[in-house]
């Protein structure tokens, strides 16, 4: 023991850091994976949503983004995931009544009013669920906060999330954090979209550390999933 250290207790209690990557960067089972697709709905990803309209203009990188990066890859990899089984989920902001009285504290300070059933409340129709696929509305930052999706998740055997969507610095770093902590492997897909450039390249850093961020273009997929595979990187 170095001259003037003490410690307290058993000497064999000595804190580490050790990363464990190989626990993270894991192949996706299609079987126990969902894709979740965060918020792009009408009222925040179309030009006549009504907090497009409200907030004005939104950056030009917002929409070119949103239109040639993150529609077109949330079209390819629902797609994929389709044919591969995996469960394709969906968040939008909408409260459960009409005038939005069980909005949270934090939603109405902040102004988001999206009353049950509203056009503004749909997913964008070029990435719309297809049959039974299940959308969580919310009314909070995270969708583990104010839905019963982690109880959902569980009764479907899911422990891995392919997370997607809007606004990187928003929902979806509440999204990915929680999930982490509440023990989902949880794969951050870089095609996401922010209000600028600036902020989604911060926040996406920050997360790397906690989730598996991959390009959406990349095989990650099990070799015995082709289809997957396939759809993911053409």
């Amino acid at each position: 023991m170095a001259s003037g250290v003490r410690r307290h207790g058993c000497d064999a209690l000595v804190a580490a850091y050790r990363p464990r990557k190989e626990l993270r960067e894991v192949p996706v089972d299609p079987a126990s994976t969902a894709l979740l697709i965060i918020d792009v709905q009408n009222y925040t990803c179309h030009k006549r949503g009504a907090l497009v309209q409200t907030v004005g203009e939104l950056s030009t990188y917002f929409w070119e983004r949103l239109s040639n990066v993150t529609i077109p890859s949330i079209a390819k990899l629902q797609s994929g995931c389709r044919e591969c089984g995996v469960e394709v989920i969906f968040t939008v902001i909408e409260s459960m009544t009409q005038n939005c009285r069980d909005n949270s504290l934090d939603y109405r300070i902040s102004g988001l009013h999206v009353p049950r059933g509203c056009w503004d409340s749909k997913v964008l129709e070029d990435i719309k669920p297809h049959g039974d696929e299940i959308v969580f509305g919310k009314t909070s930052s995270s969708v583990f906060v104010s839905t019963n999706i982690d109880y959902v998740l569980r009764n479907m055997g899911i422990n891995q999330l392919l997370i997607c969507g809007g606004l990187t610095d928003q929902c979806i770093e509440s999204a990915v954090r929680d999930a982490c902590d509440l023990g989902y492997l949880v794969t951050l897909l870089a095609i996401a979209v922010s209000l600028t450039r600036k902020t989604g390249m911060r926040t996406q850093s920050t997360l790397s550390k906690a989730t598996a961020e991959r390009d959406p273009a990349m095989r990650f997929c099990k070799s015995s999933k082709k289809q997957l595979e396939v759809k993911l990187s053409s």
